[in-house]
């Protein structure tokens, strides 16, 4: 390693110049494109709408297994009840999985 002083400002102006041409052959220095940047899901209504929809179909499936069961056991509402909780259970946890996804800022 050279110690001499004159040196330094060379060595320090190709290492730049090889660290460039390394980040610009993995391609890390390129500008995202503006229509990927639009469709990662960042909008909030499209968020609210997913939420939304996760929490209802978690409910119907609960529901419909519930009639199901109730139907096929002939014990009306209660399997129905049973499942009631469990939908929604279900549904606020698809619903914190899918916050726990957003890109931050």
């Amino acid at each position: 390693m050279g110690d001499d002083p004159a040196q330094r400002p060379q060595d320090r102006n190709d290492f730049d110049q090889r660290l460039a041409a390394a980040r610009n052959g993995a391609g890390l220095d390129k500008p995202e494109p503006a229509a990927e940047a639009k469709s990662d899901g960042s909008n909030p209504f499209s968020l609210a709408m997913r939420l939304g929809a996760e929490m209802v179909a978690a409910l119907v499936v609960a529901v419909a297994i519930g009639y199901g069961l109730d139907r096929l056991f002939h014990t009306a509402p209660w399997f129905m009840i049973g499942f009631v909780p469990i939908g929604a259970i279900a549904g606020f946890r698809n619903v914190v999985r899918a916050m726990g996804t957003t890109p931050k800022d």
